[in-house]
């Protein structure tokens, strides 16, 4: 007997009757990213968005998570734009928000291409 192809997680929502695309949510998101350009960094002079540093933006009911790089592992400026990453999107949500920082390196050539 052969096993089933696995669904993916839109198959699985669509399912269950949810809708597979949120447009709400999506607004929530863009949201928090245009509130996220008022983080700069300091030495570089653009903003987090721009940069690149800015990986996942995940919006939940009651908290949400923001997954993030730095443009160097010992940036001196680290706390500041973490503490900012974190006021700028609680505002748009009013609620907590978890900054977690990947381990990912930041590659200039990126600074531009998302969002």
């Amino acid at each position: 007997m052969t096993d089933p192809a696995p669904t993916t997680t839109d198959e699985t929502t669509a399912a269950a009757g949810a809708p597979a695309f949120d447009p709400v949510r999506r607004a929530r998101e863009l949201a928090i990213l245009d509130a996220l350009r008022a983080v700069v960094d300091p030495e570089i002079g653009m903003n987090v968005v721009e940069l690149a540093l800015i990986k996942q933006v995940l919006v939940g009911e009651n908290e949400s998570e923001i997954k993030m790089i730095l443009t160097t592992p010992f940036c001196p400026y680290a706390g500041s734009m973490i503490a900012q990453v974190r006021e700028q999107a609680e505002s748009v949500l009013e609620h907590p928000v978890k900054v977690t920082l990947l381990a990912e390196r930041w590659d200039p050539r990126d600074a531009g291409l998302m969002w």
